[in-house]
């Protein structure tokens, strides 16, 4: 569906009280997307209805915290995490996401469910080159090697700024 999107650098931003929603099934595809994420994402609700959600991903985003987001609600947990999404046009925007999964009346997985917020400024600083350094390592030890190592390297950034990843969520999301 996307072909290849050039990230312009340009960042595009939206109010504190406005909430990002998207739904998908349990393989990632979109099935619900709220006005706002089409704005943002500047896709038209046709082209992200049935898409995958990586439609919006960024290449400056460690492939790592994907895995982390997905084996999280994999296992049924939800998940709070700060991404760096991409516009049909290479413009980015900087989201905290909370993503839960979606479990039908008999108690089975049916989709995911995402509410993103804007992201405070002071952690999209910090995380910035912490991010990019994960995926330098990605890039050098390949994809399954380069996911633990880039794990570590986010803890490594993280405590050498002596943050956890949870102290920067819920210090900023309150």
């Amino acid at each position: 569906m996307r072909g290849h999107v050039t990230p312009t650098g340009v960042e595009r931003t939206f109010r504190d009280d406005e909430l990002i929603v998207s739904k998908t099934d349990p393989t990632g595809r979109i099935t619900y997307a709220n006005e706002l994420f089409v704005q943002l994402s500047g896709y038209t609700r046709e082209e992200l209805m049935g898409a995958a959600h990586s439609i919006i991903r960024h290449p400056d985003m460690p492939r790592a915290i994907f895995k982390l987001l997905w084996d999280t609600i994999a296992s049924g947990q939800e998940i709070f995490a700060f991404v760096k999404n991409l516009s049909k046009n290479g413009d980015h925007y900087w989201v905290l996401a909370h993503v839960t999964p979606t479990l039908g009346e008999d108690g089975h997985l049916i989709g995911y469910h995402s509410n993103r917020r804007t992201a405070d400024r002071g952690v999209v600083a910090t995380l910035t080159p912490i991010y990019a350094a994960m995926c330098e390592t990605e890039r050098r030890q390949g994809r399954t090697a380069g996911f633990d190592a880039s794990l570590a390297c986010l803890t490594s950034g993280l405590q050498a700024r002596h943050l956890a990843y949870d102290d920067l969520v819920f210090g900023s999301a309150s």
